[in-house]
């Protein structure tokens, strides 16, 4: 009875260690994504490039608007020359992302001449992967990369590994404000990222 009782005590400390080990990297991987927007960055760069995010009819939707409003900002304020948009046509719509992205910023006083758009991108990587070879077309080379502050360290992680010389920068007014919200994004993004890691490693052997 005596044994029993070790065994079972055991092998209830086993299930607690492998438990831990299983939750601590995705628990510290959570924290570093929630509080990567906190860290130094960039001020100024060649252009911003905006992620993509869903439309409606013909307009941004307000995740998107956001995004917007921040590249718009950076570039009235003169920390960027110009605005990448990226994003193609989702389902169910009518419009590339990336064309409400630039109509609205037209609309909002900035320079048609300044604003560079890729159409086709259908997910994150995509859309950095299509800014580069739309930015090397006019020689730009130092990005901002405006999204939300969860969405930015997978997405900052995806442009550096592009080799593109990118930095965060965070959307200040992020509709994802109600802890719901952040935590619903949260795990989202943290298991996106783990994603990534196992295609970046994968593709390297």
């Amino acid at each position: 009875m005596h044994l029993d009782y070790n065994i079972k005590q055991y092998s209830f400390g086993l299930v607690l260690l492998v438990i831990a080990v299983l939750t601590l990297p995705l628990t510290a991987t959570a924290l570093n994504i929630y509080f990567y927007n906190t860290k130094s960055k960039l001020k100024s760069a060649d252009a911003a490039i905006v992620l993509g995010a869903e439309v409606w009819q013909e307009k941004p939707s307000p995740v998107f608007r956001e995004r917007i409003n921040h590249a718009i900002n950076l570039y009235k304020q003169g920390k960027v020359s110009s605005i990448i948009f990226t994003g193609g046509i989702g389902d169910d719509k009518d419009i590339a992302e990336a064309t409400v992205g630039k109509d609205y910023a037209i609309a909002n006083g900035v320079n048609e001449s300044d604003i560079l758009i890729e159409t086709r991108s259908r997910t994150t990587l995509q859309n950095l992967k299509n800014a580069k070879t739309v930015a090397s077309s006019e020689q730009l080379s130092e990005f901002l990369i405006v999204s939300d502050p969860l969405h930015l360290k997978r997405a900052t992680l995806m442009a550096r590994d592009l080799g593109m010389n990118a930095y965060p920068s965070a959307t200040p007014t992020t509709r994802y404000q109600s802890a719901e919200s952040k935590l619903k994004f949260l795990i989202r993004e943290t298991s996106a990222y783990f994603i990534y890691l196992i295609y970046k490693f994968g593709n390297r052997s």
